[in-house]
């Protein structure tokens, strides 16, 4: 299966990177729980889709990526890593973070502990993979996490007046037998961050007002100087 990233160790830099730039210490346990979060909700996100090709595997400590560990094992390794990622992930890891970068350790290996994909692994052994398919169908129930929608932001575009609104995509609903489809009115979109309700006319008529008073104020300055008589 095709992966977001060419390697595991592109998002662990992330992490690591991110975590530097805001001051925050990320013990090596953190990373790891991460890393195992940031996975399991990409593929609840995307359809299935893998972010990194990692392996994960239950010890008794939590969810580990075997590879990652050994590496770090005496601090940041020295391995190439691509450091500019593709927007998408990056805005998609910036997401995760944000949720859950400022949680503790102690925190994240709780509510990764209680997933049903780890305990599955860990009844087969220590050290037992947790499937793929197993972490995609924990997260996308978010019996033990948070939903998807609450992890992962819409995306947000600005309009002509500069305010942002969240995207939806619109989603056909089926249709009885032989009936005609006809296609259901989109939701408005919800501002960000918007705390009073606004009123898309009177933003119109504002807008039309202060077109109409420059246009009038460029004319007025236009007669003004043809009016000026030339010197002689």
């Amino acid at each position: 299966m095709p992966t977001a990233v060419d390697s595991t160790f592109d998002v662990a830099f992330w992490f690591a990177d991110t975590a530097l730039e805001q001051n925050e210490y990320l013990q090596p346990q953190k990373l790891h729980r991460l890393l195992y979060l940031a996975q399991a909700y990409y593929a609840a996100a995307f359809n299935g889709a893998k972010l990194m090709p990692a392996t994960f595997v239950a010890d008794d400590m939590g969810p580990l990526e075997p590879n990652i560990y050994r590496a770090f094992a005496k601090g940041r390794p020295d391995v190439e890593a691509d450091l500019f990622l593709d927007p998408e992930v990056g805005m998609f890891l910036d997401n995760v973070w944000r949720r859950f970068g400022h949680h503790s350790a102690e925190r994240l290996t709780r509510m990764a502990k209680e997933t049903m994909a780890f305990k599955q692994a860990l009844k087969r052994g220590g050290r037992a993979e947790i499937g793929f398919e197993s972490m995609l169908l924990s997260f996308a129930r978010a019996e033990e996490t948070p939903a998807v929608n609450q992890v992962i932001r819409p995306k947000m575009v600005l309009t002509h007046t500069g305010k942002s609104v969240a995207v939806r995509a619109w989603v056909p609903t089926a249709a009885p037998k032989g009936a005609k489809r006809v296609p259901a009115a989109p939701e408005p979109a919800v501002e960000s961050g918007a705390l009073t309700s606004v009123t898309p006319d009177k933003d119109i008529r504002t807008n039309v007002t202060t077109r109409l008073d420059i246009i009038r104020s460029l004319q007025s300055r236009r007669g003004m100087k043809r009016a000026k008589p030339t010197g002689t």
